[in-house]
Formats: structure tokens, sequence, C-alpha cells
């Protein structure tokens, strides 16, 4: 699956070669488990012998942080991750609005739908983040970070795709203490953190562009 639209990158890190021998289904279902042999150039400029990795399969993600910059708040989603299990706060995580990028779909698509769906909010202007990779030592999984303008004036509740059995609550926060759920552990997930400490850096200066030219 595509990763969908990309930005340029503005200092690459010289590429060596790799070979995928190799690549077997080991399983497929709602995610996919696949088995690569390959091999790749060493840094001393030697190859490496063919390695087997499992890798999980993922797709792609898209992820946003609405934002109202009239009233300087966010929305967080809150909802259950069995990957979460053992954690020490429990499995339930505050988190970004997200999801898979479909075929044909852009990323941009994608949090437009997910802010409906998860959040019940629409999203105006968005400002591009980063792309980032989930986990590359097991997975092919990508995610691409936004934030968007909102109106968050009446959101909240309890909201998601009954169909894929969603059960999500929606927390609207005053951006300072977002930063500061960064900071002091109650957001604990990869996006969370990317995000909201791009956020903190760039806090003033989106709030202050975005109250001068609204949608």
């Amino acid at each position: 699956m595509s990763p969908g639209s990309r930005r340029p990158c503005r200092k690459r890190i010289p590429m060596r070669d790799w070979e995928l021998t190799d690549r077997e289904i080991l399983y497929e279902g709602f995610f996919r488990l696949a088995r690569y042999h390959l091999r790749h150039e060493r840094f001393d400029g030697a190859w490496s012998p063919v390695l087997q990795r499992e890798i999980f399969e993922r797709g792609h993600a898209a992820a946003v942080l609405p934002y109202d910059p009239d009233t300087d708040r966010i929305a967080l989603i809150e909802q259950f991750r069995p990957g979460a299990l053992e954690a020490a706060s429990g499995p339930w995580l505050l988190e970004f609005v997200a999801g898979i990028i479909e075929a044909g779909e852009t990323p941009e698509d994608v949090v437009r739908r997910e802010a409906v769906e998860e959040a019940d909010c629409t999203i105006g202007r968005l400002e591009w983040i980063c792309r980032y990779h989930v986990s590359p030592g097991g997975s092919t999984e990508t995610t691409a970070l936004f934030i968007g303008q909102a109106s968050l004036d009446g959101v909240g509740g309890v909201h998601g795709n009954a169909d894929e059995h969603e059960d999500i609550q929606v927390h609207i926060v005053d951006a300072t203490e977002a930063i500061a759920m960064a900071d002091d552990g109650r957001i604990s997930n990869a996006m969370g953190l990317i995000g909201l400490n791009w956020f903190a850096r760039h806090h003033e200066r989106l709030r202050s562009e975005w109250r001068a030219r609204p949608d």
C-alpha cells in the first residue's frame, strides 16, 4: 500500500544497496505477517549474509491533531488498545485522530474522514508535521502526521465506527495542558509525543497565522 503523498527530505542519508531474495506470507488476516529473506551492503563495503526477518505489513496511516486557534484548545481521543495491556497506566490511551490509508486515498483524505468518524469535527486548513516510521525493525508501517484547524465548540462525547467496534471518547484540552501531558507521561504513544513536541515549538506561530487568516 502506498504511503500517499510525499514531502521532500532536506538532507538524505547516502543510499546503500540491498536485495530482497524471497518473501513468504506467514499469515494474512486483518493484518499480514511476512518473512523476508534479504541481504544488504555493510558499512565496510562488504555484503551481509542472507538474513531472515519476520515483518508486520500493516499498511500506512495518517493522523491529525485538531486545533482550534480561537479558543487555543486541541482535541484528543481516548480508546482501548490491546497492545498496551501491560502498561502501568492501563490500555486506554490518549491519542490523535488517525486511520489507515486505503487504496486511492491521500493522507489528507484520511485525516479529514477520521476526524468526522472519531471526533465529530470538521478539519479546515491542514499543516504537515512529518512522516515517521512506526517501528522499522519489524514493521513496514509509516504515519503521516498533520495538525488541522477546527472549531471545537460543542465537540466531545463518544464516537467511532460501530462496524469496527470503535468506542472513542473525545477530550477537549487547553493547548498548554496538552503540551504538559506530553512532558509528564500522560501521552505515551509515538504520534502523540512527536506531534505535541512539534506543536510546542510552533504553537504561537500557528495560532497567530490561523487567527489572522480564518477559513
